[in-house]
């Protein structure tokens, strides 16, 4: 979900990149040896089955719907160890409260859920443990590539992959049949149908969009651009290459056409929007179904997915979402800490997460036909998970977050956000962006290029 508060998110980055500068040696060399509280020999991969044989206790700080369950089925499974789950907020709540506690030295969780996106700024620093000593690296081939891309930092492994968010365009299929509507297949298709529903009711758009980094960082990404490259401390930004310009060559018609509505995105106007078809589409994770299944619920019926439109007709998409456990260094037992990350997103964990609604990042899971072909009643019975899971096997590989990404997002819209409010080109808004960026980057000790 989205953090409505860029004040608090603006102070919890520069923390976060301020410990990352005074740990850029470490960065560097990938910390792959690196271990809770120092070096501790006995890590290994039967330190994690005799750590489960001995028990103890671990708290976890998670937000994800599952994680109650996932806790509940933990400890029947292996009831000598006893996980105190806590619900730390969401977004930015849990990250300063995590950052905090590392700041502290003291007081954090032994696992916490982080999202992808902010993985490096947590990784970078030396705050989390590299799972490989787990001999958890052997485990690439159960996961999607584009998710297990997404728990590394430089060489280190910290996590295991919980969910993915491919993207696809979902539809409102009351509002494309009322208007004659055919689903685009290309991005040029996807504009003419915007231009032809709102000038058949200027009251409806094809989509929203007030200006989102984590949708811009997507569908950048989805048209194949590398904006963001990172190599131990070195940093590299290019918000005008091919791919990001492709993305604004679309985006800016819609734009600057007043095309897109301004409802905000999870406000309770934009729910409103998605169920009476203000809003006729969204580009988004593969997660947004249990979301208008539990939000939107004069939406059920109308809405059916398909493939997002792409720039040439071929399938192509990006990851949207998507967080994974990682084992805190301040862990009393790594070792705990490490067979419960595996469990929850390897072993029995994954069962009870797809019951709440997840979106796997596990491959089998992806294929199981008791999955894939599952309909869904609130989309009209379609096999939505046909297309999704379609979804996961094309995303775009090779994109990259930047190692302070989290700041990154919270000046956005002081950048970016204001070519959306004038309903300008977006490109110099990028510019603006990749600016602040390269100087808080070097501010902090990183050696930027851009």
């Amino acid at each position: 979900m989205k953090s409505s508060n860029r004040r608090g998110f603006r102070q919890l980055a520069g923390a976060i990149a301020t410990v990352a500068a005074a740990s850029l040696v470490l960065a560097a060399c990938g910390g792959g040896s690196d271990t809770a509280g120092g070096d501790q020999p006995q890590a290994s991969p039967d330190a994690v089955k005799e750590a489960l044989a001995k028990g103890g206790t671990i708290t976890y700080w998670s937000w994800t719907p599952s994680a109650e369950a996932q806790v509940k089925a933990f400890q029947a499974e292996y009831p000598n160890v006893k996980v105190n789950y806590v619900n730390a907020g969401t977004g930015n709540d849990h990250y300063t409260k995590l950052q905090n506690v590392i700041k502290a030295g003291s007081g954090a969780p032994d696992v916490a859920q982080i999202e992808y996106q902010a993985l490096p700024q947590f990784a970078l620093p030396g705050s989390l443990v590299d799972l490989r000593q787990y001999g958890f690296d052997s485990l690439s081939s159960a996961y999607t590539p584009s998710t297990w891309t997404a728990v590394h930092a430089g060489e280190g492994l910290y996590g295991l992959p919980q969910d993915s968010g491919p993207m696809a365009l979902f539809y409102n299929k009351e509002v494309f049949t009322k208007y004659g509507l055919t689903v685009p297949k290309t991005w040029d298709e996807y504009i003419a149908t915007g231009k032809k529903l709102h000038a058949a009711d200027p009251k409806k758009f094809i989509t929203n969009d007030v200006g989102d980094a984590g949708f811009t960082t997507s569908m950048i990404w989805q048209a194949g651009g590398k904006p963001f490259k990172t190599d131990g401390k070195n940093v590299t930004i290019d918000l005008a290459d091919a791919g990001t310009q492709k993305w604004t060559g679309v985006w800016n018609q819609l734009v600057t056409g007043g095309l897109v509505s301004s409802i905000p995105g999870w406000s309770d106007e934009w729910f409103k929007a998605l169920g009476d078809g203000t809003i006729a589409t969204l580009p988004i994770g593969a997660w947004m179904p249990g979301v208008l299944e539990s939000s939107v619920k004069a939406g059920a019926g109308k809405w059916a997915v398909a493939p997002m439109p792409t720039y040439d007709g071929q399938p192509a998409t990006a990851e949207n979402g998507g967080s994974t456990q990682s084992v805190l260094k301040q862990s009393a037992n790594p070792a705990l800490a490490a067979a419960f990350v595996k469990w929850l997103n390897h072993d029995g964990g994954v069962k009870p997460f797809l019951a709440s609604g997840g979106f796997p990042s596990t491959v089998n899971d992806l294929k199981d036909p008791a999955f894939v072909d599952k309909k869904s009643a609130y989309f009209g019975g379609q096999q939505i998970n046909q297309v999704l899971t379609g979804a996961a096997n094309s995303v775009v590989k090779d994109w990259s977050y930047l190692p302070f990404q989290l700041y990154a997002n919270s000046v956005y819209g002081d950048t970016v956000g204001k070519a959306y409010q004038a309903k300008t080109d977006l490109n110099p808004g990028l510019k603006a962006w990749q600016d602040a960026l390269v100087a808080y980057g070097n501010q902090q000790g990183f050696q930027v290029n851009g």
